[in-house]
């Protein structure tokens, strides 16, 4: 539906520039309603794609290779922004919480996912574990709704759900990928012959790399935004935001090339940066602009998502996957990181609330990507499927209870001060 002498590149701009007006103004509008922003923008791919417009079909599983890097990017940026707005510290006993998601819980959600697909759904142990590995991280670019705020210069001041939710999307990105990288593993050479070179280098030296290299790259950043010797060079008096993007691309890039994990140097760096001068009110600004690009990346992953679901990508879906994916976020992922937390910090009611709020998103559609391209799975097409059920239903249900359920909980604690 075109008029004459339109071209379908004039119809995309157009389309661009109204979702990232609505990306300017739908937080404001949505901000104490039950209903969040990546719901508003999934609605209106649904209502664009549907509409013929002659836009190409969103299609990720036919273009994977574009599918992963445009999906990367969205996650390397929300991992910046999740750095530098976290206030608190690192420390054994204030990151507690965030130490048993990571080690408990998003194991226990890998194999019970991986034992689910390969028993209930009737997959191979390979695509199995890759569905596992792909569902358990939970996301940093879709859930702003549960996480912590804009950096202040309070080092205490993040309640703990917020807090936990955002540190366990920072890290979690990173440490999904050595699970990925077993399926790739099993995938293509069978057996247990590779587990060894795995434990090696896809868990030690490529999880050491990451962190070693963005604490390496976020100190060195940091030095030069805030004590370099020369005003020129002391970024921090010139309040550029788009320094973010360098330091997140800078801190990737190396770190890859290193054969480290990006996802977690990343996260890593925007803590180190962060941490050179915590209360400097140029966090303010890289974090905004961290924040604002992440937005419009949002965005347009979030319309071609719902291009993709009038497209057909639910079409192969069965009844066992889509229970399975039920299963994942009702009951998996919360009975895992409720037990996981127990005596950690917070009060139980807290515990259920991060343990409920996992929120699957881009991430997932990025680790699917990136094994297909590396490694043939049987029944990618279920795969694909079953992520996109279980990421569309994650978007609905907690974007619907996010700002309920977190203003009860804010209630509840300003009331027991």
């Amino acid at each position: 539906m075109t008029f004459p002498g339109t071209e379908l590149s004039d119809v995309v701009y157009a389309l661009v520039g109204t979702a990232a007006l609505l990306a300017g103004i739908l937080p404001r509008l949505l901000e104490r309603r039950p209903l969040s922003m990546p719901i508003a923008f999934l609605g209106l791919g649904l209502l664009l794609f549907g509409v013929p417009f002659g836009l190409p079909p969103a299609d990720p599983a036919a273009h994977p290779d574009l599918t992963e890097h445009l999906t990367e990017v969205g996650v390397i940026v929300a991992l910046m922004g999740a750095g530098l707005k976290i206030d608190r510290p690192f420390g054994r006993r204030r990151w507690a919480s965030t130490g048993r998601l990571l080690i408990v819980a998003m194991p226990v959600t890998i194999a019970a996912m991986a034992l689910l697909g390969w028993w209930w759904v009737g997959l191979v142990p390979a695509s199995a574990l890759l569905l596992g590995a792909a569902m358990a991280p939970t996301d940093p670019v879709l859930a702003s709704d549960v996480q912590v705020g804009e950096p202040t210069d309070e080092e205490d001041s993040e309640d703990e759900v917020r807090f936990a939710l955002t540190s366990e999307a920072g890290l979690n990105d990173g440490l999904a990928f050595p699970f990925v990288y077993a399926a790739i593993a099993l995938a293509t050479y069978g057996g247990t012959g590779w587990v060894g070179e795995w434990v090696l280098t896809d868990v030690l030296y490529k999880c050491a790399a990451g962190v070693v290299g963005g604490l390496l790259i976020g100190r060195l950043l940091g030095k030069l935004f805030f004590r370099a010797k020369r005003d020129a060079l002391r970024l921090s008096r010139h309040s550029e935001g788009f320094l973010a993007l360098a330091a997140t691309f800078l801190a990737y890039g190396l770190v890859e090339v290193a054969g480290g994990y990006g996802f977690l140097a990343v996260f890593v760096a925007a803590r180190a940066i962060r941490a050179a001068e915590r209360s400097h009110e140029y966090h303010q600004v890289l974090h905004n602009f961290a924040e604002q690009t992440e937005r419009l990346l949002t965005v347009l992953l979030l319309l071609l998502l719902g291009g993709a679901v009038v497209g057909g990508m639910l079409a192969p879906l069965t009844w066992p996957a889509a229970l399975a994916g039920l299963t994942l976020i009702f009951l998996i992922r919360p009975l895992s990181a409720f037990l996981a937390l127990r005596g950690a910090p917070g009060t139980t009611a807290e515990h259920w609330v991060i343990a409920t709020f996992g929120i699957r998103g881009i991430g997932t559609f990025y680790y699917l990507a990136y094994a297909v391209t590396h490694a043939d799975f049987p029944a990618e097409d279920l795969l694909w499927a079953t992520a996109v059920f279980v990421v569309v239903v994650s978007v609905l249900l907690h974007g619907v209870a996010a700002t309920p359920v977190m203003r009860h909980l804010d209630h509840s604690a300003a009331h027991a001060q």
